[in-house]
């Protein structure tokens, strides 16, 4: 396996000026998989550089000649997916099986917004005058910075930077430092595509540094960031001193209504999945689960079978597993301080809260799925983004408490709802503080359809024509041609 990897900028993969470099890790095993330069600022801002001497070339060129370099980068990365995927693998932990569905949706994505080349749509507004005409135009904002986390380091990092590209913007790129080789082989994708030089750069080191100097460059004329809440509020504030255009996609604390009409065969194993998937490392996972007293007995007999039944195991050598490892023991640390809390204020463990015997679980970042009862909002778990696998759940006596409940967290960014009640599943849903509501279904974001938080949860869209819009500026042009 290949264990050194570059940086992209200005078209070069180079090594950092400072020459030094970081560790990645295997979260599965412990060990160094590889050794990535650790860029710094002067790195960031010739990145940045070159991006702004393309920007005007890259931004005059039609839209669909844009879309052409998207096309080949996306069918380069499916040729190369089983590569990507078990670089993924290693660094980040998720099943093969997952990793590869990642890179599969990147390239997926990237074809999708090379489509929206042929609907940046502008339009004619009629005036009050036959010798006056009112045009709205749309451009690119200029050279994006896009800073990708750890979770889904392919897909999140391309659900900023294809819409940025077919809009004419050029970027910079900032990987999380925990999972950077997957991206790094997936910009080569685009280079083996023949983008022109400049316009994708990528810059690999810490967040205190490079991400730094991305957001306070004035030559960043946006970011566009998932990560947590409260690094997300430092960069609305580093970014304001140059009133730069934001993007920020945070944190979530999604609860999980059952009703006691619910289907709950499809509600249990729609939870569990949800509440789990990644080790419950999903800004979009199950936090909180409410459920009606009425079923509440059965539902969550059946919700801790259904977790049980879950198998965790090294994602790379059994890639059928549910299961890989948490990405840290740091990470891991917390969701046990989480469970403590939830414990030492009442709460009851039904199923796992520990780390896995075997010898096989001994040097990697394992922990079992765990279920608790008996919760309530006094809880750090029921409050705060636990980003671990742990399914709290708890019991309601009507649908009123339960919306009141759901909507008493800082966050705002995706809920889901069991129940056959078309009228009632419509009320809970515009009644919710949230940017998506799922109703008898636990999707995740996907391409064609607007993705953002609300409250604390971000600013901003991703993903379908939206998340597009994000990389436009809008401009009027009044013109007297004087009948």
């Amino acid at each position: 396996m290949q264990n050194k990897f570059c940086m992209l900028i200005d078209g070069k993969w180079v090594e950092a000026k400072s020459e030094e470099n970081f560790e990645v890790i295997n979260p599965a095993t412990s060990k160094v998989i590889a050794k990535v330069p650790a860029g710094g600022r002067e790195d960031v801002r010739k990145a940045l550089k070159a991006a702004e001497r393309v920007f005007k070339e890259w931004g005059n060129l039609p839209p669909v000649q844009r879309a052409k370099f998207m096309h080949k980068a996306a069918n380069s990365i499916r040729k190369h997916e089983e590569e990507i995927g078990r670089l993924l693998t290693q660094e980040q932990g998720k099943p093969l099986l997952e990793a590869r569905g990642e890179i599969r949706g990147a390239a997926d994505a990237i074809d999708y917004y090379a489509e929206e080349a042929h609907r940046m749509l502008g339009e004619v507004i009629p005036t009050n005058s036959a010798k006056r005409h009112s045009l709205v135009i749309k451009q690119p904002i200029g050279v994006v910075a896009a800073i990708g986390p750890w979770n889904y380091p392919v897909s999140l990092l391309i659900w900023k930077v294809a819409p940025a590209l077919i809009a004419g913007c050029t970027v910079v790129a900032k990987p999380a430092s925990y999972t950077p080789l997957s991206v790094i082989r997936t910009f080569e994708c685009f280079v083996e595509a023949g983008i022109p030089v400049g316009v994708l750069n990528l810059v690999t080191g810490p967040g205190s540094i490079v991400g730094d100097e991305l957001v306070k460059n004035p030559t960043a004329k946006k970011i566009a960031f998932t990560g947590e809440t409260h690094t997300g509020k430092e960069i609305m504030s580093k970014a304001g001193t140059n009133l730069k255009r934001l993007s920020l996609e945070l944190g979530g604390s999604c609860p999980l209504i059952v009703c006691e009409d619910a289907d709950l065969e499809s509600a249990v194993k729609g939870g569990v999945y949800r509440s789990f998937r990644n080790m419950g490392q999903v800004c979009n996972s199950i936090n909180r689960i409410y459920v009606d007293k009425a079923v509440a007995s059965r539902f969550i007999e059946m919700f801790v079978q259904e977790t049980k039944r879950l198998k965790i195991g090294n994602g790379l050598k059994e890639p059928e597993v549910d299961l890989g490892p948490m990405i840290a023991d740091e990470q891991r640390k917390h969701t046990e301080e989480h469970i403590k809390d939830a414990i030492s204020k009442g709460a009851r463990i039904l199923c796992g809260g520990k780390e896995p015997k075997g010898e096989k679980f001994k040097r990697g970042f394992f922990f079992e799925p765990t279920v608790l009862t008996e919760v309530n909002h006094a809880m750090f778990i029921m409050q705060e983004e636990t980003f671990g696998p742990v399914a709290p759940i708890m019991v309601v006596n009507d649908m009123e408490e339960v919306v009141k409940l759901a909507n008493d967290t800082r966050y705002g960014l995706v809920s889901y709802v069991y129940t056959k009640d078309l009228k009632r599943a419509i009320s809970i849903a515009e009644s919710l503080k949230c940017g998506t509501v799922d109703i008898n279904n636990v999707s995740g974001g996907e391409v064609p359809y607007p993705y953002g938080g609300w409250k604390e949860s971000g600013l901003g869209l991703e993903l379908s024509h939206y998340g597009l819009e994000e990389y436009l500026e809008v401009k009027h042009i009044r013109v007297d041609i004087g009948r």
